[in-house]
């Protein structure tokens, strides 16, 4: 199954991977995000994410947005939806479409979550741009936490995005559209 491909590969590059059905899921975020100091949430983000989440939320919306230095705060997370996922590769794919929000949002904070259903799922980077809605739009793909090596070949994370990247692999028995 191409989720669970996904699911792997995305662990191989040291993003944790959180499994769940539908109906768990406010309940797997609450828990994700029991720490944080705010929850970031784009526009357009399910409402039913959110509930009994504890953390304040910090809406980014068209008249409010967030500055870098708002969403560098300590404690803060994000939480976002995915356009696509690439099972081949382990890599989440924003477009900036409903509940992913703008670029900036999961580049800054320490800690993003990101929601990913089975339906939304491909097999590799051309059956990516085939299910896109509008593969003209600008895209951000993120294959596990923000890191780079320096010349020892030593891992450090956090340097050019997110040092904790979870995701949550939504699984449903059937949908008629996809998230």
């Amino acid at each position: 199954m191409l989720s669970e491909l996904f699911a792997e590969r995305a662990g191989d590059y040291r993003a944790g991977i959180h499994h769940c059905t539908e109906p768990e899921l406010p309940s797997v975020l609450a828990g994700l995000l029991a720490g944080a100091s705010a929850v970031v949430v784009p526009p357009g983000l399910p409402q039913a994410w959110t509930h009994g989440l504890a953390a304040p939320l910090l809406p980014d919306a068209d008249g409010a947005r967030l500055t870098p230095a708002d969403l560098d705060a300590p404690g803060l997370s994000v939480l976002t939806g995915c356009a696509a996922a690439i099972a081949e590769t382990g890599t989440i794919v924003l477009d900036t479409g409903p509940g992913q929000g703008r670029r900036l949002l999961t580049l800054v904070p320490d800690h993003h979550i990101c929601v990913v259903y089975d339906e939304s799922v491909v097999a590799d980077v051309p059956d990516l741009f085939a299910a896109l809605p509008d593969p003209t739009r600008p895209l951000t793909m993120i294959s596990g936490p923000s890191a780079t090596s320096d010349i020892e070949l030593n891992r450090v994370e956090g340097v050019h995005g997110p040092r904790r990247l979870d995701i949550v692999c939504v699984h449903v028995a059937s949908r008629k559209e996809p998230r």
